[in-house]
């Protein structure tokens, strides 16, 4: 198995990935017509936050990467925010398969797997900081 500032290393990584694979979904899910019906401060919040859940991952991808060793060796600081990733994505997970419907948008091959390897980074994601945060308490 991976040691800490390995699964920090493949975390960030992840986490990076998903941000690259997120820069379609704007175009793929028609976000420009879809949201043309919401008041313009509606459709600017949206925006606003689909920005600031970006700079969320790019953060903590970054971090991750770039201080695993810190992070890897701290029971304070370095678990606190192992902790917090790890509450980020476990949500984000519950979310994926019990809030989420997404089975009208999984009509194409495409659609579909694009949604299982999602699904899979985020398990991944939960599993790697989750290691790391019961790994630095004991």
């Amino acid at each position: 198995m991976p040691n800490n500032e390995q699964l920090l290393r493949i975390g960030g990584a992840i986490q990076l990935a998903i941000l690259i694979a997120s820069v379609q979904v704007p175009r793929m899910l028609d976000w420009r017509g879809e949201l043309a019906n919401l008041k313009p401060f509606l459709r600017q919040l949206f925006y606003v936050y689909g920005a600031f859940i970006i700079l969320t991952i790019v953060g903590m991808g970054v971090i991750s990467i770039a201080f695993a060793d810190e992070i890897a060796a701290s029971p304070g600081l370095g678990r606190a925010f192992a902790a917090f990733v790890f509450v980020f994505w476990g949500i984000r997970l519950i979310v994926q398969f019990f809030v989420f419907d997404a089975r009208p948008i999984l009509t194409t091959p495409i659609m579909r797997f694009a949604y299982r390897a999602l699904s899979l980074a985020f398990i991944l994601l939960v599993c790697a900081y989750g290691v790391v945060v019961f790994r630095i308490a004991s």
